[in-house]
């Protein structure tokens, strides 16, 4: 039986043909001198150029080399999520296959990391891109998220980061969530901190991403708020909703009644409608609460996840 990996390094990929040589040889350039046991998981992610043909050429010559051919293009939240669930190592390092993140950066991140963090983030602190297309939006997103989800990094895009098996054991990506992986590690109880990465211009290609981006990245924010506060407890939010709307729903009936029963019209009044309204959209939420709470019962027990996650169990030593 071969030992354990010490560190498993994802790339998705996704037409980076011309990139992905230089890629592996500057990965192999700043791997090899650390004495790292390693592999590179390279994953293409349904690339319509030769990034498919490249990737299998290289794997007949670079014995580190795990290539993962994704059969069409998923994403790079899938992508990364193959990569994961095909790495072997103990710490699992992801960065882009562009060659705007740097391999030189990834012995930093693990000497970090072992300082006792579950994830490293980098942070582009000298961006190389276009400062009204890329950047601003970026930092905009950043205080954004930062906010929401109360995990300060000043760089949420970067893909080049350091995690720890574990944390990573403990999520499960779904659509754009590679985005948020910080957060999602958060609310797993992660110890995370973020460290200053070189990043460079783009040498080969197009950026793959493009306005629509931005709303994405809003819905998945919510989704994301959404299980910081209530992935245990829904509830909480639904119930009480429902029963905030079926409180004034009964307000605004008694006056009614009250009205009526004083010989007043309420047949054409507005309220009556808004009572109804309310009343009919509290039962509702209310029940979405209920359905909610069976999901999560099933999600967890489905699963077998505990609704909690132990960092070390300590035990004193005992007399024998």
């Amino acid at each position: 039986m071969s030992a354990p990996l010490d560190l498993s390094v994802v790339v998705p990929l996704y037409n980076e043909e011309e990139s992905l040589p230089h890629l592996v040889e500057q990965l192999l350039a700043a791997l090899r001198p650390t004495g790292e046991r390693f592999e590179l998981v390279l994953v293409n992610d349904g690339s319509s150029d030769r990034t498919g043909a490249v990737l299998e050429e290289l794997c007949e010559t670079v014995p580190e080399l795990v290539g993962v051919l994704l059969r069409k293009n998923y994403g790079q939240t899938a992508a990364m999520a193959a990569g994961f669930d095909v790495a072997q190592g103990e710490v699992i390092v992801s960065l882009d296959g562009d060659l705007q993140n740097d391999p030189a950066d990834i012995p930093m991140l693990l000497a970090k990391l072992r300082e006792g963090y579950d994830l490293v983030s980098g942070w582009r602190h000298q961006r190389q891109d276009a400062a009204l297309q890329r950047k601003l939006p970026s930092k905009i997103a950043n205080r954004l998220i930062g906010r929401v989800t109360g995990v300060r990094l000043h760089d949420y895009g970067c893909s080049l980061k350091a995690y720890s098996r574990d944390v990573l054991s403990d999520m499960r990506l779904y659509g754009e969530l590679h985005r948020f992986l910080p957060a999602l590690a958060f609310i797993e109880g992660a110890r995370i901190t973020e460290v200053k990465v070189n990043h460079r211009a783009r040498q080969f290609g197009s950026s793959k991403y493009g306005i629509d981006r931005t709303f994405r990245v809003l819905m998945d924010l919510l989704t994301v708020w959404f299980m910081k506060r209530f992935l245990t407890r829904p509830m909480y939010v639904f119930g009480f909703g429902g029963l905030v709307a079926i409180l004034f729903s009964l307000v605004a009936s008694s006056y009614l009644l009250a009205v009526k029963l004083m010989g007043g019209d309420i047949g054409n009044r507005p309220l009556l409608t808004l009572a109804v309204v309310l009343g009919l959209a509290g039962i509702q939420l209310f029940c979405f609460g209920l359905l909610g709470e069976l999901q999560i019962r099933t999600y967890h027990e489905s699963q077998d996840r505990p609704i909690y996650r132990i960092r070390a169990t300590l035990r004193g030593k005992r007399a024998v």
